[in-house]
Protein backbone atom coordinates (compact mmCIF):
# COMPACT_ATOMS: atom_id res chain seq x y z
CA UNK A 1 0.00 0.00 0.00
CA UNK A 2 2.86 2.75 0.61
CA UNK A 3 4.10 2.08 -2.53
CA UNK A 4 0.73 3.02 -4.39
CA UNK A 5 0.28 5.73 -2.07
CA UNK A 6 3.60 7.36 -2.99
CA UNK A 7 3.07 6.85 -6.69
CA UNK A 8 -0.63 8.73 -6.57
CA UNK A 9 0.62 11.22 -4.10
CA UNK A 10 3.38 12.04 -7.07
CA UNK A 11 0.45 12.28 -9.75
CA UNK A 12 -1.40 14.49 -7.43
CA UNK A 13 1.53 17.13 -6.75
CA UNK A 14 2.19 17.19 -10.75
CA UNK A 15 -1.14 19.84 -10.47
CA UNK A 16 -1.02 20.90 -7.09
CA UNK A 17 2.18 22.81 -5.88
CA UNK A 18 0.72 23.20 -2.33
CA UNK A 19 1.54 18.94 -1.73
CA UNK A 20 4.68 18.84 0.82
CA UNK A 21 5.36 15.63 2.01
CA UNK A 22 7.67 15.25 5.18
CA UNK A 23 8.94 11.59 6.41
CA UNK A 24 10.39 10.49 10.39
CA UNK A 25 13.62 9.32 8.83
CA UNK A 26 12.23 5.97 7.30
CA UNK A 27 11.50 4.50 3.74
CA UNK A 28 13.80 6.32 1.56
CA UNK A 29 13.29 3.38 -1.46
CA UNK A 30 9.80 4.27 -1.31
CA UNK A 31 9.80 7.99 -0.84
CA UNK A 32 13.01 8.49 -3.24
CA UNK A 33 10.97 9.10 -6.18
CA UNK A 34 8.78 12.08 -4.57
CA UNK A 35 11.83 13.17 -2.97
CA UNK A 36 13.66 13.36 -6.55
CA UNK A 37 10.78 15.12 -8.20
CA UNK A 38 9.44 17.55 -5.50
CA UNK A 39 12.91 18.21 -3.47
CA UNK A 40 11.40 21.76 -2.63
CA UNK A 41 8.20 20.20 -0.91
CA UNK A 42 10.18 17.15 0.91
CA UNK A 43 11.99 17.50 4.35
CA UNK A 44 13.27 14.20 6.25
CA UNK A 45 12.51 15.62 9.47
CA UNK A 46 13.93 12.80 11.49
CA UNK A 47 13.05 10.70 14.53
CA UNK A 48 11.38 13.34 16.15
CA UNK A 49 7.60 13.40 15.32
CA UNK A 50 6.15 15.83 17.60
CA UNK A 51 8.19 18.08 15.65
CA UNK A 52 7.52 16.77 12.67
CA UNK A 53 3.44 17.46 13.62
CA UNK A 54 4.21 21.09 14.45
CA UNK A 55 5.96 22.04 11.25
CA UNK A 56 3.19 20.06 9.10
CA UNK A 57 1.23 22.61 11.22
CA UNK A 58 3.25 25.94 10.22
CA UNK A 59 3.26 24.32 6.65
CA UNK A 60 -0.71 24.55 6.94
CA UNK A 61 -1.00 27.61 7.84
CA UNK A 62 1.10 28.91 5.04
CA UNK A 63 -1.42 27.22 2.50
CA UNK A 64 0.02 23.74 2.38
CA UNK A 65 -1.42 20.31 1.94
CA UNK A 66 0.55 18.62 4.19
CA UNK A 67 1.34 14.63 4.60
CA UNK A 68 3.57 13.49 7.42
CA UNK A 69 4.11 9.67 7.04
CA UNK A 70 6.14 7.21 9.54
CA UNK A 71 5.62 3.96 10.94
CA UNK A 72 2.24 2.57 12.59
CA UNK A 73 1.81 4.44 15.97
CA UNK A 74 4.85 6.66 16.03
CA UNK A 75 3.31 9.74 13.98
CA UNK A 76 -0.02 8.77 15.78
CA UNK A 77 0.28 7.87 19.41
CA UNK A 78 4.08 9.42 20.20
CA UNK A 79 2.84 12.94 19.04
CA UNK A 80 -1.02 12.96 20.00
CA UNK A 81 -1.19 16.11 22.21
CA UNK A 82 0.40 18.14 18.98
CA UNK A 83 -2.00 16.71 16.70
CA UNK A 84 -4.75 17.91 19.11
CA UNK A 85 -3.42 21.15 19.77
CA UNK A 86 -1.81 21.79 16.41
CA UNK A 87 -4.03 20.39 13.88
CA UNK A 88 -6.98 19.35 14.90
CA UNK A 89 -7.99 22.18 16.81
CA UNK A 90 -7.96 24.56 13.76
CA UNK A 91 -8.76 21.77 11.58
CA UNK A 92 -5.14 22.63 9.44
CA UNK A 93 -4.73 21.22 6.37
CA UNK A 94 -2.80 17.90 7.40
CA UNK A 95 -2.85 14.66 6.41
CA UNK A 96 -1.09 11.89 9.34
CA UNK A 97 -0.06 8.63 7.35
CA UNK A 98 0.84 5.41 8.97
CA UNK A 99 2.70 2.66 7.35
CA UNK A 100 2.28 -0.37 8.92
CA UNK A 101 -1.06 -0.33 10.74
CA UNK A 102 -1.77 -3.43 13.20
CA UNK A 103 0.66 -6.35 13.11
CA UNK A 104 2.33 -4.96 10.33
CA UNK A 105 5.74 -4.67 12.27
CA UNK A 106 5.11 -7.82 13.90
CA UNK A 107 8.28 -9.23 14.40
CA UNK A 108 9.87 -5.80 15.94
CA UNK A 109 7.99 -6.20 19.22
CA UNK A 110 4.77 -4.13 21.17
CA UNK A 111 6.58 -0.82 20.40
CA UNK A 112 5.97 -0.83 16.46
CA UNK A 113 2.32 -2.65 16.87
CA UNK A 114 0.21 0.01 15.54
CA UNK A 115 -3.06 -1.73 17.63
CA UNK A 116 -4.14 1.36 19.63
CA UNK A 117 -4.09 4.23 17.03
CA UNK A 118 -7.58 4.31 15.49
CA UNK A 119 -9.22 4.56 19.37
CA UNK A 120 -6.96 7.50 19.86
CA UNK A 121 -7.58 9.19 16.26
CA UNK A 122 -11.28 9.10 16.41
CA UNK A 123 -11.79 10.68 19.27
CA UNK A 124 -10.57 13.80 18.01
CA UNK A 125 -12.58 16.69 16.79
CA UNK A 126 -12.24 17.46 12.58
CA UNK A 127 -10.13 14.03 12.32
CA UNK A 128 -11.41 11.95 9.28
CA UNK A 129 -10.01 8.52 9.49
CA UNK A 130 -9.11 6.48 6.30
CA UNK A 131 -8.51 2.54 6.60
CA UNK A 132 -7.91 1.08 2.83
CA UNK A 133 -8.12 -2.55 2.23
CA UNK A 134 -5.56 -2.73 -0.83
CA UNK A 135 -3.65 -0.71 -3.10
CA UNK A 136 -6.20 0.74 -5.26
CA UNK A 137 -8.50 1.68 -2.07
CA UNK A 138 -5.29 3.40 -1.16
CA UNK A 139 -4.76 5.08 -4.02
CA UNK A 140 -8.73 6.33 -3.76
CA UNK A 141 -8.06 7.49 -0.48
CA UNK A 142 -4.94 9.26 -1.45
CA UNK A 143 -6.73 11.25 -4.08
CA UNK A 144 -9.38 12.14 -2.31
CA UNK A 145 -7.20 14.00 0.44
CA UNK A 146 -5.21 15.71 -2.05
CA UNK A 147 -8.68 17.33 -2.61
CA UNK A 148 -9.85 17.39 0.65
CA UNK A 149 -9.11 20.73 3.13
CA UNK A 150 -8.62 19.51 6.39
CA UNK A 151 -6.89 17.44 8.85
CA UNK A 152 -7.18 13.45 7.83
CA UNK A 153 -5.28 10.33 9.23
CA UNK A 154 -4.63 7.84 6.63
CA UNK A 155 -3.69 3.85 8.06
CA UNK A 156 -2.07 2.14 5.50
CA UNK A 157 -0.61 -1.46 5.42
CA UNK A 158 3.23 -2.20 5.08
CA UNK A 159 4.11 -3.77 1.44
CA UNK A 160 3.20 -6.51 -0.66
CA UNK A 161 -0.55 -6.59 -0.02
CA UNK A 162 -2.28 -8.07 -2.98
CA UNK A 163 -5.12 -6.20 -4.97
CA UNK A 164 -8.69 -7.06 -3.96
CA UNK A 165 -10.02 -5.11 -6.64
CA UNK A 166 -10.03 -5.58 -10.21
CA UNK A 167 -10.05 -1.77 -10.70
CA UNK A 168 -10.69 1.25 -8.96
CA UNK A 169 -14.13 1.94 -8.01
CA UNK A 170 -15.81 5.16 -7.29
CA UNK A 171 -15.30 6.09 -3.25
CA UNK A 172 -16.99 9.33 -1.63
CA UNK A 173 -15.67 10.09 2.37
CA UNK A 174 -18.06 7.86 4.74
CA UNK A 175 -18.72 5.50 1.89
CA UNK A 176 -19.18 1.45 3.11
CA UNK A 177 -18.34 -0.82 -0.02
CA UNK A 178 -19.89 -4.13 -0.54
CA UNK A 179 -17.54 -6.45 -1.96
CA UNK A 180 -19.46 -9.45 -2.15
CA UNK A 181 -23.68 -8.90 -2.38
CA UNK A 182 -26.41 -11.75 -1.38
CA UNK A 183 -29.20 -12.23 1.02
CA UNK A 184 -27.47 -14.13 3.62
CA UNK A 185 -28.22 -12.89 7.39
CA UNK A 186 -24.62 -12.95 7.64
CA UNK A 187 -22.16 -9.87 6.14
CA UNK A 188 -18.49 -9.73 6.87
CA UNK A 189 -17.17 -6.14 7.35
CA UNK A 190 -13.45 -6.15 7.45
CA UNK A 191 -11.07 -2.76 7.50
CA UNK A 192 -7.36 -2.68 6.68
CA UNK A 193 -5.73 -5.33 4.81
CA UNK A 194 -7.38 -7.81 7.16
CA UNK A 195 -9.82 -7.67 4.26
CA UNK A 196 -7.31 -9.67 1.74
CA UNK A 197 -7.58 -12.56 4.46
CA UNK A 198 -11.52 -12.62 4.53
CA UNK A 199 -12.35 -12.44 0.80
CA UNK A 200 -10.06 -15.80 0.56
CA UNK A 201 -10.92 -17.35 3.53
CA UNK A 202 -14.77 -17.12 2.43
CA UNK A 203 -13.46 -17.97 -0.94
CA UNK A 204 -12.03 -21.28 -0.05
CA UNK A 205 -14.71 -22.24 2.52
CA UNK A 206 -17.73 -21.63 0.30
CA UNK A 207 -19.22 -19.39 2.86
CA UNK A 208 -22.66 -18.13 1.84
CA UNK A 209 -22.40 -14.01 3.18
CA UNK A 210 -22.27 -10.76 2.21
CA UNK A 211 -18.82 -9.10 2.45
CA UNK A 212 -18.13 -5.26 3.32
CA UNK A 213 -15.15 -2.94 3.33
CA UNK A 214 -14.99 -0.02 5.52
CA UNK A 215 -12.30 2.37 4.13
CA UNK A 216 -13.58 4.99 6.19
CA UNK A 217 -14.24 4.91 10.10
CA UNK A 218 -14.96 8.03 10.82
CA UNK A 219 -17.29 9.42 9.54
CA UNK A 220 -19.75 6.11 8.39
CA UNK A 221 -22.38 6.92 6.14
CA UNK A 222 -25.16 6.01 8.60
CA UNK A 223 -27.98 5.89 5.35
CA UNK A 224 -25.47 2.87 4.07
CA UNK A 225 -24.96 1.08 7.36
CA UNK A 226 -28.66 1.61 8.13
CA UNK A 227 -29.40 -0.66 4.95
CA UNK A 228 -26.70 -3.20 5.69
CA UNK A 229 -27.82 -3.76 9.49
CA UNK A 230 -31.29 -3.85 7.35
CA UNK A 231 -30.40 -6.63 5.39
CA UNK A 232 -28.00 -8.78 6.83
CA UNK A 233 -28.71 -9.76 11.18
CA UNK A 234 -25.50 -11.36 11.97
CA UNK A 235 -22.52 -8.66 11.25
CA UNK A 236 -18.35 -10.11 11.73
CA UNK A 237 -16.48 -7.34 12.39
CA UNK A 238 -12.40 -7.72 12.02
CA UNK A 239 -10.38 -5.17 12.86
CA UNK A 240 -6.14 -5.24 13.68
CA UNK A 241 -6.47 -3.13 16.71
CA UNK A 242 -7.66 -3.43 20.36
CA UNK A 243 -11.63 -4.29 20.74
CA UNK A 244 -11.93 -1.25 22.92
CA UNK A 245 -11.69 1.25 20.53
CA UNK A 246 -11.78 -0.07 16.71
CA UNK A 247 -13.90 -0.54 14.22
CA UNK A 248 -16.23 -2.48 15.86
CA UNK A 249 -16.76 -0.09 18.53
CA UNK A 250 -17.13 2.99 15.82
CA UNK A 251 -20.37 1.00 14.16
CA UNK A 252 -21.94 -0.02 17.39
CA UNK A 253 -22.09 3.86 18.00
CA UNK A 254 -23.73 4.54 14.59
CA UNK A 255 -25.87 1.34 15.11
CA UNK A 256 -27.13 2.57 18.66
CA UNK A 257 -28.16 5.66 17.60
CA UNK A 258 -30.04 4.27 14.08
CA UNK A 259 -31.40 1.82 17.07
CA UNK A 260 -32.83 4.75 19.11
CA UNK A 261 -33.96 6.75 16.58
CA UNK A 262 -35.83 3.95 15.01
CA UNK A 263 -34.58 3.43 11.17
CA UNK A 264 -33.62 0.28 12.11
CA UNK A 265 -35.95 -2.15 14.02
CA UNK A 266 -34.11 -4.82 14.90
CA UNK A 267 -30.34 -4.46 16.48
CA UNK A 268 -27.92 -7.17 14.23
CA UNK A 269 -25.70 -9.64 16.05
CA UNK A 270 -22.64 -7.62 16.21
CA UNK A 271 -19.23 -10.62 16.47
CA UNK A 272 -15.78 -8.53 17.13
CA UNK A 273 -12.28 -10.15 16.01
CA UNK A 274 -10.31 -7.37 17.27
CA UNK A 275 -7.59 -7.68 19.86
CA UNK A 276 -9.02 -8.47 23.33
CA UNK A 277 -7.51 -5.90 25.54
CA UNK A 278 -4.07 -6.88 25.91
CA UNK A 279 -0.31 -6.17 24.65
CA UNK A 280 1.48 -8.68 22.35
CA UNK A 281 4.53 -9.96 24.04
CA UNK A 282 5.87 -12.65 21.49
CA UNK A 283 7.21 -11.67 18.40
CA UNK A 284 5.91 -13.06 14.99
CA UNK A 285 4.88 -12.31 11.20
CA UNK A 286 1.63 -10.54 10.76
CA UNK A 287 -0.36 -13.65 9.84
CA UNK A 288 0.97 -15.73 13.39
CA UNK A 289 -0.21 -12.57 15.69
CA UNK A 290 -3.91 -12.29 13.92
CA UNK A 291 -4.16 -16.34 14.66
CA UNK A 292 -2.32 -15.69 17.66
CA UNK A 293 -5.37 -12.93 18.69
CA UNK A 294 -8.27 -14.90 16.78
CA UNK A 295 -8.42 -11.99 14.14
CA UNK A 296 -9.18 -15.08 12.38
CA UNK A 297 -13.01 -16.67 10.52
CA UNK A 298 -13.99 -20.02 11.72
CA UNK A 299 -17.31 -21.27 9.96
CA UNK A 300 -19.58 -22.00 13.54
CA UNK A 301 -19.30 -17.74 13.19
CA UNK A 302 -21.75 -18.17 10.36
CA UNK A 303 -24.15 -20.46 11.95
Amino acid sequence: MRTAFIKQLIEEAKTNDKIFLLIGDLGYNVVTPFAEAYPDRFINVGICEQNMVGIASGLAMNGYNVYLYSIGNFPTLRCIEQIRNDVCYYNGNVKVVSVGAGFAYGSSGVSHHATEDIGMMRTLPNMVICSPSDPSEAKAITHISAQYNGCMYIRLGKAGEKEIYSEPYPLKIGDIHCYQDNNSTSAVIASGSVMYYAVNWIKENNIDTAVYSIPFVKPVNKDQLQKLASRHSNLIVMDEHQKSSGVASALLEQLSDLYTEGKIKQFPKVRRLEIDEQFIYIAGNQQYLREFTHITLQKSLFE
